[in-house]
């Protein structure tokens, strides 16, 4: 189970690492230099896919460390 949770915790890492940016960088976010940020853009093609994994990915990170907890 633990070899599991560490498998998912590696995949979520670079999954994460390989979502688009929607700010240039971190000190545009602070300054607010960005004014797209929060724009309601929608996914599409890849970007969809990768958001879904992550979201798969996390849920299951969650549960198997919430059952791991009880068990």
């Amino acid at each position: 189970m633990q070899t599991i949770l560490l498998i998912i915790s590696i995949l979520l890492i670079v999954i994460v690492l390989l979502q688009s940016n929607r700010a240039e960088s971190g000190a545009q976010i602070i300054s607010g230099g960005n004014s797209d940020l929060f724009s309601n853009r929608k996914e599409r093609g890849s970007e969809l896919v990768i958001s879904r994994i992550t979201l798969v990915l996390g849920m299951a990170f969650f549960l198997i460390s919430f059952v791991m907890e009880f068990i």
